[in-house]
């Protein structure tokens, strides 16, 4: 895998090529680290055959790593520019895996789940703004996604991984958890990126499970997870005054004077069904 990765020299001459300047409005810190991409398909647990969605590939210092080690990518790249590169860098680097490489252009929230074919594993390097609608969006939309390992900002991976109890447990936390169990896989240095961004990163692994067993849909479970995080601090019964009763609570076996930070998603999922009841 060695001679196929890109080094920081590679990446600013392939971003003179094509006149790019790291833009902050996508959130564009590049991967230059090698070691970095070793960890990561390592971490990723990719191997031959296997079949990936990376979002964000920018100039494909993971992609390469990713097609090295067997897999069959589909890159989703908002850069019209980099989308553009990212063939022509593959096919200099590994010319035997550009048949394995698939690039489409556009944003990850808004292009067509049915397009990203039936990838297996969801590789993907965010920007802080868009880590988690993104996450949720594919998770929910692309059933064949089985697990996962996404680079975030290190706050929102912690957030992403938190359980019930912790203080970083919110809305995310909770909305990944009827999805997936996710466990925070190693942070990453602010050096191995270009440019240099002023916070670390945090691996986020995630492997699919079954969801809550409930009547109620993931719509209704995940507006009462709203509602309950919208004032954290407030007790359920004042939380969730405009959706559930006290009686309500109770008959879904939850404390009417518990807080939204307490509850696990199945117990998020048991009000939205003791709701839907009524």
């Amino acid at each position: 895998m060695s001679d196929s990765l890109l080094g920081p020299a590679e990446v600013r001459h392939l971003a003179a090529e094509i006149g790019l300047k790291p833009s902050k409005r996508w959130g564009q810190n590049f991967v230059v680290d090698a070691n970095t991409v070793r960890r990561l398909v390592n971490l990723a647990g990719v191997t031959l055959g296997d079949t990936v969605l990376e979002v964000g590939p920018g100039f494909g210092s993971l992609t390469l790593g990713l097609l090295a080690a067997g897999a069959a990518v589909t890159a989703v790249e908002i850069d019209p520019a980099l989308a553009g590169l990212l063939p022509v860098t593959v096919a200099r680097h590994l010319p035997e895996s550009a048949g394995r490489l698939r690039v489409l252009i556009g944003d990850a929230l808004s292009l067509p789940i049915s397009e990203m074919g039936a990838p297996r594993h969801l590789i993907a390097n965010l920007p802080y703004n868009v880590a988690v609608p993104v996450i949720l969006h594919l998770l929910g939309g692309c059933g064949s996604i089985e697990q996962g390992l996404v680079m975030v900002q290190l706050e929102v991976a912690q957030r992403l991984t938190a359980g019930p109890g912790s203080r970083v447990y919110g809305v995310p936390s909770a909305k990944l958890a009827w999805f997936a169990g996710a466990q925070l896989a190693g942070t990453v240095p602010a050096s191995v990126f270009w440019p240099v961004p002023n916070v670390a990163s945090g691996l986020v692994r995630f492997q699919r499970r079954a969801a809550p067993v409930s009547a109620a849909s993931r719509d209704q479970v995940f507006a009462v997870v709203d509602s309950a995080f919208a004032q954290r601090r407030k007790m359920l019964r004042s939380a969730l005054s405009g959706l559930a009763t006290p009686e309500q609570l109770e008959a879904a076996g939850v404390d009417p004077s518990a807080r939204g930070e307490t509850l696990s998603i199945g117990q998020f999922a048991a009000i939205a069904e003791s709701l839907a009841a009524d």
